[in-house]
């Protein structure tokens, strides 16, 4: 397959930038000027990429195409979220004025800069793979993980709350959304795993203990206070009456009492899922021949980068209420905490996968006549 197919691609998810523009100006500015300039201009890098992505055998893999309409899409949500912030104007005016009120709040804010970004490099990668014949599914796993937190935190964000009454088409069309990529989840899951282990180095991996493994044993020490955390935070949504859960509220992480219901939602989830990933994990360390550790801390990984990534700056936006803020005398201990509590598990994630003989079971060897 050629490499054009993947440039047709990036090409194309950039022409959001004039339809964007071209649909703002036709519904508030209705400027002839306006809508020549940018007409011409979405037809131009249409006709590019069309160009680039049949110019050779199209590709095969249906996945190809869900992840460049998703390209596509993330660069509206970076869009919205820069013009959201002020730091461009004219492109989604029409949308942020009669979008539902989900998308201002700081956590679907946040939500939009993860999914212009993160999730659009991870999209152009796996189309890079698609289109170079290559696996996509490590990255593709880590992209569910990902998109699974982001899914469930913002749907059920959307039903309680304060704005739980206020859904609308908008809403329709994102469970649209929802129900293509939880397609496109089941076919990453089917992908075969590519580890290609030798049966002697699987062998030996298994033979080492605990003391052989000094980043394992690290990473063991790290699981339970990390299991404590994400609980604790799970029993302060959950309105615990203990004096030290009111003041770690108060003095560090008062925004899990924002009424927009997103953190408690947040907290929750990462408290019935992440609670018993930890147990889990430790067992993996601990037993060799889980072969599921790599793909199970894939997915962790991507959800807990998600949610960490929505609620940190959620805490520190100026989107939130200056009373659920994090305040500014205690903001460098928020930030260790939680910067700690997300890098962690990606550099579990990234042992697990690079160096998986540990986790594999030996196959048996094949009898010579």
């Amino acid at each position: 397959m050629s490499a054009s197919a993947g440039t047709g691609v990036f090409v194309l998810s950039l022409m959001s930038i004039p339809v964007c523009y071209f649909f703002n100006s036709l519904i508030y500015n209705n400027s002839t000027e306006a809508l020549f300039f940018t007409g011409c201009m979405t037809v131009l890098i249409l006709a590019i990429s069309v160009r680039f992505m049949l110019k050779k055998k199209a590709p095969v893999d249906p996945l190809f195409y869900v992840f460049a309409v998703h390209a596509f899409l993330s660069v509206v949500n970076l869009i919205i979220g820069l013009e959201q912030d002020n730091i461009i104007d004219g492109f989604v005016t029409f949308y942020l004025k009669e979008a539902d009120p989900h998308s201002n709040t700081a956590h679907g804010h946040m939500i939009a800069y993860w999914d212009g970004c993160v999730h659009y490099l991870m999209y152009l990668l796996m189309i890079a793979a698609i289109t170079w014949g290559d696996s996509y599914r490590a990255i593709g796993l880590y992209w569910v993980g990902s998109f699974l937190m982001r899914a469930i935190v913002y749907i059920l964000g959307n039903a309680v709350g304060k704005y739980g009454t206020q859904v609308g088409p908008h809403f329709l069309l994102h469970m649209l959304y929802i129900s293509v990529s939880v397609w496109t989840c089941f076919r990453i899951f089917s992908q075969p795993s590519t580890h290609d282990i030798q049966l002697t180095t699987t062998q030996e991996a298994e033979k080492k203990s605990l003391r052989e493994r000094p980043l394992d044993w690290l990473f063991i020490i790290y699981l339970m206070p990390a299991w404590a955390f994400c609980v604790f935070r799970g029993l302060i949504v959950l309105d615990c009456a203990s004096k030290f859960c009111q003041d770690y509220t108060q003095h560090y992480e008062p925004y899990l009492k924002d009424p927009s219901a997103y953190p408690k939602v947040q907290m929750l989830v990462s408290m019935l899922y992440s609670g018993p990933y930890y147990i889990i994990t430790l067992y993996g360390l601990l037993v060799p021949g889980c072969e599921w550790m790599p793909d199970l801390t894939l997915v962790h990984s991507g959800a807990l980068a998600q949610a960490q990534f929505s609620h940190i700056g959620a805490s520190l936006h100026t989107r939130t209420p200056f009373s659920y803020r994090v305040p500014a005398d205690n903001q460098h201990i928020f930030l260790l905490v939680n910067v700690l509590y997300t890098l962690v598990p990606q550099a579990l994630c990234y042992r697990c996968c690079t160096d998986p003989a540990f986790f594999l079971r030996p196959k048996p060897e094949k009898k010579r006549e």
